[in-house]
């Protein structure tokens, strides 16, 4: 019979685990005596064995009393790297979810699905922390949970810099900059306590670790900062008068009138606000005037209190345009995919003794491209009667705002990493007869907004959002003709 003791004991680790042996088969490892004896049950000798007996167990690197376990201690670092690893998970998939499965450009889902495939290898290091803070079972479980780390850090680094730029409170603030803070610690917790050891083939890990960091942040910094600009928004827009009727029962020329619209770009877009105007040109008339009057002419034209800015004419002075009809074309909250148009016919009047000379027509559409925002039409389409006081914070007293329309909803962006690190905004549309078109996109609902203009500006060129128009006029005279008058 051997003299060897089959049962050793080595001596504690770093952490004060001890391995048990027999011969050259590892059988378990303790942290305490009640854990040794459960195991020297587990292989057969008695509950009453004595330890201190060498003919059955051989202590190496300390006796029975050598149990440096710091119990508590290490249970509140798996504590907090385990919440830690698992509140960033919650984080990457909240960031990246909304992108996966609802953005329109292929940039932006990829994006979205690198967060949440990140957001599952912390998961999956959430769980090698309890190997690794355990009995280490797995010799690449401290590697997964550096891997993790390093992911929290770099998803927090660029959230905390993102939100540098603008410095705008967002709930998510709460969360993200604790858990920077977190990813710090946990880094160098890490790093100290070399938890690489052990994993096989240490270079290649070290490189397929910085060659996915590399590719992560080529993605995010691609889907980030650069605005698709590479299909461009196109739009056919028309306006045309029809040959006019006369009504024969009031004095009266029905005027038909046809618009039309179609997107022929590559993009979508959402239509923000869209308004048709028709008005009558009234003017004074004057015969050739001579060479020393041609400059009185022109500015008592151009520059008169009732002449449209930038409108002069020769013959003609005191210009002045009366609003006959003005409504929506399209309506707010509306979209037009890639090739859809849409046609509008109506028809107005005007008195066959109107004292117009010209009737002109002007369309104007402002739109913002569906691949940068999500606009919640549901809220933003339904209008608000400033003139109702029923409507709250749209209420205006009639004599300082008269017949306004007032359209606002919730925008989102297409790139969630924007929408957490930045205020809500907000699109607000404003229209009255012929007098107000205005379009806005910013952090602050439609009283706050006003002096918000250079917010405004960069609002509308992040989200793609401009405005078109086109106009159109025929002689009162050929209406008339085409009439029969």
């Amino acid at each position: 019979m051997s003299m060897r003791p089959w049962v050793v004991v080595e001596a504690p680790d770093s952490r004060g685990l001890r391995r048990v042996t027999v011969g050259s088969e590892t059988v378990g490892s303790a942290w305490s005596v009640g854990e040794l004896r459960r195991i020297l049950r587990r292989i057969g000798l008695p509950d009453d064995v004595d330890l201190e007996d060498t003919a059955f167990i051989c202590w190496r690197g300390g006796d029975s009393s050598a149990w440096p376990d710091r119990q508590w201690g290490r249970r509140a670092v798996l504590v907090l790297m385990v919440a830690g690893l698992l509140a960033s998970m919650a984080l990457s998939a909240a960031v990246g979810w909304p992108d996966a499965v609802g953005a329109l450009t292929f940039a932006q889902r990829i994006t979205g699905v690198l967060f949440v495939l990140s957001g599952l290898v912390q998961g999956v290091a959430a769980v090698m922390a309890l190997d690794h803070w355990g009995r280490r079972q797995f010799r690449i479980s401290g590697a997964v949970v550096l891997l993790g780390v390093l992911i929290a850090l770099t998803t927090d680094s660029l959230l905390l810099f993102m939100w540098l730029e603008e410095k705008e409170y967002t709930p998510y603030l709460l969360v993200f900059l604790p858990l920077w803070c977190w990813s710090l610690w946990a880094l160098v917790l890490l790093v100290r306590e070399k938890c690489w050891k052990g994993v096989p083939w240490p270079k290649r890990f070290a490189a397929g670790v910085v060659a996915t960091a590399l590719l992560t942040g080529v993605s995010l910094a691609y889907s980030t900062m650069y605005q698709p600009a590479a299909a461009p928004v196109h739009f056919s827009l028309k306006a045309k008068f029809g040959a006019s009727r006369a009504d024969r029962s009031v004095s009266f020329v029905h005027v038909p009138l046809s618009l039309y619209l179609k997107n022929t770009g590559g993009i979508p877009v959402y239509i923000v606000n869209d308004v048709y105007t028709v008005r009558g040109r009234t003017a004074t008339y004057s015969r050739f005037p001579g060479n020393d009057d041609l400059l009185t002419e022109w500015r008592d034209s151009a520059g008169g209190l009732r002449s449209p800015v930038g409108e002069a004419e020769l013959y003609v002075g005191d210009l002045r345009k009366t609003v006959i009809s003005s409504g929506h074309f399209n309506g707010p909250g509306k979209w037009l995919e890639v090739g859809q148009e849409y046609s509008l016919e109506r028809v107005f009047q005007i008195p066959t003794d109107a004292p117009y000379d010209t009737i002109t027509v002007n369309v104007q559409v402002a739109y913002m491209r569906k691949d940068r925002g999500k606009l919640n039409v549901d809220e933003f389409s339904t209008a608000h009667y400033t003139w109702q006081k029923t409507e709250g914070q749209y209420y205006c007293e009639w004599l300082g705002c008269g017949q306004q329309l007032i359209y606002s909803g919730r925008v989102r962006h297409n790139n969630n990493l924007i929408n957490v690190t930045r205020r809500p905004r907000f699109v607000t549309a404003v229209w009255s007869p012929g007098l107000w078109f205005i379009s806005s996109i910013s952090s602050l609902r439609f009283r706050e907004a006003k002096g918000a203009l250079r917010e405004e500006k960069r609002e509308l060129d992040r989200y793609g959002a401009a405005t078109i128009r086109t106009d159109a006029e025929v002689p009162v005279a050929e209406l008339l003709r085409s009439a029969g008058l």
